[in-house]
């Protein structure tokens, strides 16, 4: 730290959320001589209490990521701190909440993608499959990840579009082109710089890449028009740190797949992003992390086992040729990707009264259905009665959290008070269960293993094989009656 220029620190805070895994820690600041801060959103009705403990605590910058299920109710919660600066902004994580986020930030600046259509209104998906070509890819629009590939779908006929469709009932439905891929890329980036990349190449005869499915990974030779593609979208986004799924088509193009400031990186990665904005916020007090194009290239060579241990990972800026062994290691690459900053401002760039497409949608259905008096408007009313669902007025998640068109509309995924409201019911799983289950799996983990065989229990303590049997036979009914 240069002692010479020190001036007046920000005072930074930590953003969490109960039962959502958290992306930094206070030691990936190591240095920062002040407090730093943390606040905890606790869901439900907690807005105003997190308002006020963020004023108490005068923070200035927070940092971390914000789900899908509470992106809308922290763009409230940031308008409502205007002298609080959130890291990553909320524009750059309007990519983090769902997959048509992302296609509407790739459309505006022209970044390649798979051709794509998204569907609010369903009595428009019918025609639609019946007269598109196949084979068409069907995903879950909701949230940054595909979930292992658990909820991205190859249909090749107009009989299995509808049947997945009637099945999952996903909303919107988003469907693509489906891109034959030779494998995608993953590149994660900071301060528009690319910090890792690895292929991800699907098994023989198989289309999905991820590594749950069979997917292999590695690091070497990474196109650098890959690079390129990456840094024009995590530029375009503005993003302090970023990571994109870049897909490498048979037919020589790049196309993103997804992208996000939500995604799985090692520690000395984190360590990393913390430097990086502890020199943003510093005004040079501390320097820029030094890492170097192509480092994944080397620490690929170290066991995983050993990377996710391992801390303040450093490297040299100049590297001096080494010739005691007459071998010369003096291959060097011309860095063409420094690290930036990001630029601040307050102006919103995705406010929800106009990109909030799916939840303002559902808005005008209702008040149209309302004003009418339609039987659907009646029916609706009743479903909400019945499962007990919080209304508008107790609730400050947003409207896709309680959507009122379960009927219809079908459901995302599940809120914390969804499963906690479905785990409570069940003879033998009470309270103590309930919490236990949701801060070892978190939310989405829990819905998967409802959608999948309920394995994923087994690593719940207390959970044995009965308790997972009878959650598994009530969610059949459960998913029936509330339309999950």
């Amino acid at each position: 730290m240069k002692k010479a220029t020190q001036k007046s620190l920000p005072k930074i805070g930590l953003l969490y959320l109960d039962h959502v895994l958290r992306f930094f820690d206070k030691s990936n600041f190591k240095g920062w001589p002040d407090k730093i801060e943390s606040v905890v959103y606790h869901w439900r009705n907690d807005k105003q209490r997190f308002i006020k403990e963020v004023k108490r605590k005068n923070i200035e910058v927070l940092i971390g990521n914000v789900p899908a299920t509470a992106y809308e109710t922290f763009r409230e919660i940031s308008r409502a701190l205007p002298n609080v600066q959130f890291i990553p902004s909320l524009d750059t994580q309007f990519a983090n909440k769902s997959k048509e986020n992302v296609t509407q930030l790739c459309e505006k600046y022209n970044i390649p993608i798979p051709k794509t259509k998204i569907f609010y209104e369903p009595s428009e998906v019918e025609p639609f499959f019946k007269k598109t070509v196949y084979p068409k890819i069907i995903k879950k629009s909701y949230g940054p990840s595909n979930y292992g590939g658990y909820f991205v779908h190859k249909v090749d006929s107009y009989q299995e579009a509808t049947a997945l469709l009637s099945k999952k009932k996903y909303y919107p439905v988003y469907t693509q082109d489906f891109v034959p891929m030779a494998a995608d890329i993953r590149v994660m980036l900071i301060g528009h710089k690319p910090v890792c990349a690895f292929w991800r190449r699907p098994p023989a005869g198989e289309w999905l890449t991820n590594t749950s499915q069979g997917g292999s990974m590695d690091y070497m030779k990474v196109p650098q028009a890959v690079l390129d593609l990456a840094v024009s979208v995590s530029k375009v986004a503005n993003a302090e740190y970023w990571a994109c799924d870049v897909a490498v088509g048979v037919d020589g193009k790049y196309r993103i797949l997804e992208c996000a400031t939500a995604f799985a990186a090692f520690p000395y990665i984190r360590d990393w992003i913390g430097q990086y904005l502890m020199w943003k916020f510093s005004a040079g007090q501390f320097h820029q992390p030094h890492i170097p194009l192509y480092n994944w290239e080397e620490l690929c060579k170290i066991s995983a086992h050993v990377l996710r241990t391992m801390r303040y990972i450093t490297f040299g800026r100049e590297v001096s040729p080494s010739c005691d062994s007459g071998e010369m290691f003096t291959a060097q690459n011309d860095d063409n990707y420094p690290i930036i900053n990001t630029i601040d401002g307050k102006q919103e760039e995705w406010p929800s009264e106009v990109w909030n497409r799916q939840d303002n949608y559902c808005r005008r259905e209702t008040n149209r259905q309302v004003a009418t008096k339609t039987k659907l408007a009646d029916e609706c009313s009743f479903l909400n009665k019945s499962s007990n669902a919080p209304s508008s007025e107790d609730s400050d998640e947003s409207p896709a959290l309680n959507p009122p068109l379960k009927n219809i509309e079908s459901i995302l995924t599940m809120t914390v008070d969804d499963i906690e409201f479905f785990l409570m019911g069940i003879n033998g799983i009470g309270k103590k269960h309930t919490e236990l289950i949701l801060q070892t799996l978190g939310v989405e983990s829990t819905y998967n293993s409802l959608q999948g065989d309920g394995s994923h229990f087994y690593q719940v303590k207390n959970i044995k094989e009965k308790k997972v049997a009878r959650i598994m036979e009530a969610w059949q009914v459960f998913k029936l009656k509330f339309n999950y």
